[in-house]
């Protein structure tokens, strides 16, 4: 570790880097929150987009990619870095471009035998369960060849990883299955931004994109710097002391372990739909191949095989909507093309408001919402009636002699109501909620282009939903971008460089890698909803093609239809879709060939194995590293907290395997709240310590421990759950700003804390950074 007395100096005056910093900061802010404050006046059609919806869907990505970009050119140069060159290292890269390239062509041949199979006969089931056990066998053979116990290839690979392959591993350890599962179906459900107070849509585009540049710009070259091996690493050597490292550590593991709950759920997810195993199965099979690759060799073993992992995930991204895009409109270059459709959809989207049909799934909803209302207003006489109603029916089924499936249904009908009182209530106000939301146009689901809820010129509750919408937008907006700064297990990447310039350049090899699904997504979420409204909707019931059923049968929360008017025919409002389902079940929207839908459980698998092995990683560091750090030591005792951090790693993937088990919270919620935790608990603190000499240890723990509090404290007071115990009635928002977006008063609460102590306490002795 660095020894903070010998920290090199800047070879070049700061105030240039500080100016450039400075002016690319104030473009990232007008690309970011200045667009979306405005978007309601930017609504005019250019080239066949609504302008605001672009920005916001493509344009400011790309704001981001060059702000990055720039950074990295000029600070580079203007730092002087001359390397000389090293014929070891060259040999070294060399040897890596022909592995690389050796893979992508053995994978592309492994598909195209895959799908002649396919047309020669195999069964489905087959060809899933081939693509689930050749890739995390493959990875596990990565894991294994990068075994280590090596103190610096464990926890930084060695500090050898160049640019371009650090990023495809940021790039894989970044897009969890959040970004590949979730993200498509959260913009198909919340367009452009959601409704009312649901934030939602493009605002993951903008904040899991736009948190790069504070990556680039405040955080990334300059912990590479110190050469440490993680975040709490950094909090020990600038503050000094065991409390900072200790707080630290425990923010990462209660941040990673959030974050890590929701992948490995999504690995259960898909290997039960590939192989048809249950789902706690299917997440135990999963686990297997996280733990090959991140117990056994660490960072080493992780980054490669994430590198393999960014190839599987892209193309299984990018070849199903470029396929869609092909069918559609004749061009496969979907992010280009898809606007095309989306004054298709605002067509489709009136005439579903105005549709007879429609009315009459929105009426019978409203009627549900109302007849669940009712029992709760009595709940012990509305549980006793309906036992007792349901008894009688058992009992007429029986005397009638009725098929002896419909009899047990009765029974399981009856033996699956609420046991009590409580039960009851919470079950019923879920269903009467669930109800009231799908008893309105478009079964809940905004306009898709439609910036925000409400009017800001209408009525006084219009321009209520209006402010609130647009509030919430940007505040989970911001808590996106700094937890992008603040999560451990990606800063921890950015160790693997050689030095500072080829950190700088990795963040701009990561967004651009990220960029090319981030923009896709958009683009499949339109061309799904195009499908399903213009060709799913309309058929009758006993004519839907089985993949429907299939899902349902994984988990009927992800998809379910209903005939609620009676009619046979599938209603936009009959059908409900989840946000994890869109990605996918595309291939079987799309109708394509089933090795594409192999294919892209295969791609959400390496999205969520990529991810789990990361945040595993963070957290095994983290009790062992950290939480027991002694200061230097000698070998031996380096090489037992490696083999502590492989035992808590074993610990906590099964913990999380457990929790993920249960179900607890939908991915995009789970890995939102972690971001919150994550720029609350970090981000105040670290760059104070980076741009601000005066920044305290007392300073640094008060504001820490002030941020994290007072997120979670908002998170836990407003869950229903809490609030059912403890009595609380009404809503307990501030300023209307939901849940997780928490890290919006956390952030400001710990940045005003780590000033106010930090001048109200001596200064110790800081390294520059």
């Amino acid at each position: 570790m660095m020894n903070p007395d010998k920290i090199e100096p800047q070879s070049q005056p700061l105030a240039s880097v500080s100016s450039l910093r400075g002016w690319l900061l104030f473009f990232w802010f007008l690309a970011s929150f200045g667009l979306v404050f405005f978007a309601q006046d930017l609504q005019q059609i250019v080239a066949g987009w609504p302008l605001a919806y672009w920005f916001a869907a493509q344009g400011s990505v790309l704001i981001f990619i060059l702000v990055v970009a720039l950074f990295a050119w000029f600070a580079n140069r203007l730092e002087g870095v001359d390397e000389v060159p090293d014929p070891a290292y060259k040999r070294y890269v060399w040897r890596i471009h022909k592995r690389f390239a050796l893979f992508v062509l053995f994978f592309l041949i492994f598909l195209a035998v895959l799908t002649l199979a396919e047309q020669s006969g195999l069964r489905k089931i087959w060809v899933g369960a081939i693509f689930l056990f050749a890739t995390v066998f493959f990875y596990a053979l990565v894991g294994i060849y990068g075994r280590t116990s090596a103190v610096s290839e464990y926890y930084v690979a060695g500090r050898r990883i160049p640019a371009m392959y650090n990023g495809m591993a940021v790039a894989a350890d970044w897009m969890s299955a959040a970004s590949f599962i979730s993200m498509a179906g959260g913009l198909y459900l919340q367009g452009f931004s959601g409704s009312g107070s649901q934030p939602g849509g493009l605002v993951y585009v903008l904040g899991w994109t736009g948190g790069f540049c504070l990556v680039s710009l405040l955080v990334a070259p300059h912990l590479r710097k110190m050469n440490l091996y993680t975040v709490p690493d950094y909090f020990g050597v600038r503050y000094g002391g065991r409390w900072p490292r200790i707080i630290a550590a425990w923010a990462a593991v209660l941040c990673s372990f959030t974050y890590v709950v929701a992948q490995i759920y999504g690995v259960g997810l898909i290997t039960s739909r590939l192989t048809g195993v249950q789902f706690e199965i299917g997440i135990l099979l999963g686990l297997g191949g996280v733990l090959v690759c991140s117990f056994l060799g660490g960072m080493r073993a992780v980054t490669w095989t994430q590198v393999t992992q960014y190839v599987v995930l892209i193309l299984a991204f990018l070849i199903p909507v470029s396929w869609l895009a092909y069918k559609q409109l004749g061009n496969p270059l979907a992010p280009l093309v898809y606007g095309q459709q989306l004054h298709k959809i605002a067509a489709l989207e009136r005439q579903l408001m105005a549709s007879t049909a429609e009315q009459d799934v929105i009426y019978e909803y409203a009627k549900r919402s109302t007849d669940f209302a009712l029992k709760l207003s009595n709940v012990p006489d509305s549980l006793e009636a309906e036992r007792k109603l349901r008894k009688e029916e058992i009992k007429r089924l029986t005397e009638s002699h009725a098929d002896e499936s419909v009899i047990v249904a009765a029974r399981r009908e009856l033996a699956n109501m609420p046991r009590d009182e409580e039960i009851a209530r919470d079950r019923w106000t879920r269903a009467m909620l669930e109800n009231m939301e799908r008893a309105q146009p478009l079964a809940g689901m905004p306009e898709h282009t439609r910036p925000f809820a409400g009017d800001s010129k209408g009525s006084e509750n219009d321009q209520y939903l209006f402010n609130t919408s647009r509030r919430n937008f940007l505040a989970l907006m911001f808590c996106l971008m700094i937890g992008t700064a603040g999560l451990p297990h990606l800063l921890t990447r950015f160790y693997t460089t050689r030095n500072v310039a080829e950190a700088r350049n990795s963040v701009t090899w990561s967004l651009f890698f990220i960029a090319l699904l981030y923009l896709a997504a958009p683009a499949l979420a339109v061309l799904v909803k195009f499908e399903i409204m213009g060709n799913l909707v309309g058929q009758r019931f006993d004519e839907l093609p089985i993949w429907i059923m299939q899902w349902a049968k994984v988990d009927p929360t992800l998809i379910s239809v209903s005939d609620i008017n009676g009619d046979h025919i599938l209603q936009f409002a009959e059908l409900k879709l989840g946000a994890d389902i869109v990605m996918l079940a595309t291939p079987e929207i799309a109708g394509l060939p089933y090795v594409v839908s192999g294919l892209v459980a295969a791609g959400g698998l390496a999205a969520a194995l990529s991810t789990a092995d990361g945040l595993l990683l963070t957290i095994g560091n983290a009790l062992a590293h950290d939480l027991f750090y002694k200061g230097e030591s000698i070998r031996s005792d380096a090489v037992r907290r490696v083999m502590l951090s492989k035992f808590a790693l074993l610990l906590v993937a099964l913990l999380a395997a457990y929790v993920a088990a249960q179900r607890p919270a939908d991915i995009l919620y789970l890995v939102s709240a972690s971001f919150s935790l994550a720029g609350a608990a970090f981000v105040p603190a670290m760059t104070l310590g980076i741009f601000w000499s005066k920044a305290t240890r007392q300073g640094a723990i008060c504001g820490m421990l002030t941020g994290l509090g007072l997120t979670l404290y908002y998170m836990m007071i407003n869950a229903p759950v809490v609030r059912s115990m403890l009595g609380l009635r009404g809503p307990g928002l501030w300023f209307d700003i939901e849940p997780v977006s928490a890290g919006v008063f956390g952030v400001g609460a710990g940045l005003i804390v780590t000033l106010l102590v930090s001048l109200l306490t001596p200064t110790s002795h800081a390294p520059r950074v």
